[in-house]
């Protein structure tokens, strides 16, 4: 722990980054790209784990399907409720509290005996994994002008490895020391986590004296004010539900007929999220050349074509039905990150002093969205079975690409 403190003396108020700052230590850099990580990751744990998982306490495939969608729309509304007061507070204090609830929570998920007290652990764990959305802006906000592009950056690449890796891990750690173990282990990883926040990070100064009524309001009156906004959150939103669709019932699914697969397998389809690592600054530098109205439309119609391409499943055995299913997770993964980093640039142009909020409107209705897929993939996958939540899916990235291709009412640049 001592390798990442800034000083031996208490945590004092920050000052104000200058362009003439020396660089932030790598230690800290590090730490805060890894607790984004960890904690974005909680998000993920569950789902290449749903098949054994309800197994094990008795419940049924429509339950489970509950499990991601109450961690996706807890996280939502960690993002609508909780994301504003880090303007209103120390920021330091907020992440404290976020990485105890957190931890508390997958404790929670992992003793959990009924299907009951492992939903209230997924929606804990959702609000309280918003501390990924905190720890971005303290990155801002600690690092010089002139070094934060660089740290942000950094912080970024390490929330995207969480959603990559967590998947992966889960899937393994599940398969080998059975699933109340992952719960454990990432329990323990935020305990530790929240002790090295605890010692390394400064206070941060309150940015505004507005009330919390007024924090939220001012979300809305940025909904209503920019079109371009709604369209981007609109658009992502639909995108997601295809995503979160695949991703809810997939382990369900390799866990039945004709695969019989276990954890590790469904968890090992997450190493399609490379896919999204690689698209993140390429897409950046395609919206920076061409405009990010383009990368939007190439995103959507990519993962049009992805979902779609899943409806061949049927005509191919199943060894042909994994390589499939593993092509098209990778190329509609690289397709909703391009479109993602596309809309953050569209709505970071909107309003620059309001660059938090018309991100925490973006990142809500992505997890909606998220939820939403998850509960009606659930479902679908039920009644109809596969071909359900691939058309599904389909469907949801068709409705993006055609809200991308409608004018806008209003023509802008950014639009």
């Amino acid at each position: 722990m001592h390798a990442i403190q800034l000083t031996h003396t208490p945590p004092a108020t920050q000052p104000p980054p200058a362009a003439s700052a020396p660089p932030l230590p790598a230690a800290l850099v590090l730490l805060l790209a890894t607790g984004a990580g960890l904690a974005v990751a909680s998000i993920y744990y569950s789902q290449p784990m749903l098949g054994v998982l309800g197994a094990e306490i008795g419940a049924s495939d429509r339950a489970l399907g509950l499990v991601p969608t109450l961690t996706q729309l807890g996280y939502a509304l960690g993002i609508l409720l909780l994301a504003p007061l880090g303007d209103r507070y120390d920021r330091r204090r907020i992440i404290l509290a976020k990485a105890a609830l957190l931890a508390a929570a997958l404790l929670l998920g992992g003793a959990a005996h009924a299907i009951g007290t492992l939903l209230v652990a997924s929606l804990v764990t959702g609000l309280a994994a918003t501390l990924a959305q905190d720890i971005v802006p303290a990155a801002a906000t600690l690092a010089p002008e002139a070094h934060r592009g660089k740290v942000v950056g950094t912080v970024m690449t390490g929330l995207l490895l969480g959603i990559l890796l967590s998947r992966v891990i889960s899937g393994f750690v599940a398969e080998n020391f059975g699933w109340r173990a992952v719960f454990v282990a990432a329990a323990a990883s935020i305990a530790l986590l929240g002790a090295a926040m605890w010692r390394s990070l400064p206070r941060f100064k309150p940015t505004t004296q507005l009330s919390y009524a007024a924090l939220l309001g001012s979300l809305a009156e940025l909904w209503k004010r920019h079109g371009a906004l709604r369209r981007a959150t609109l658009a992502q939103g639909l995108l997601s539900v295809g995503f979160s669709a695949f991703w809810s019932t997939l382990a369900v699914m390799l866990h039945g007929a004709p695969f019989h697969l276990g954890s590790a397998v469904a968890g090992a389809f997450g190493l399609a999220g490379a896919a999204g690592a690689v698209a993140a600054p390429l897409a950046g530098r395609i919206a920076d050349r061409s405009g990010p109205e383009r990368v939007t439309r190439m995103g959507a119609a990519l993962s049009f074509v992805a979902f779609a391409a899943m409806a061949l499943s049927p005509m191919l055995s199943a060894h042909g039905r994994l390589w499939l299913l593993g092509a098209s997770a990778v190329a509609f993964d690289l397709g909703i990150q391009a479109a993602l980093v596309a809309h953050q640039t569209i709505v970071y142009g909107i309003e620059p002093g309001a660059r938090s909020r018309v991100n925490a409107v973006l990142v809500v209705g992505m997890f909606v969205g998220m939820a939403a897929g998850a509960a009606l993939g659930s479902v679908l996958f039920a009644r109809w079975g596969w071909l359900a939540v691939t058309a599904l899916a389909s469907s949801a990235a068709a409705s993006a690409l055609l809200v991308r291709l409608w004018p806008a009412t209003r023509p802008s640049p950014s639009a």
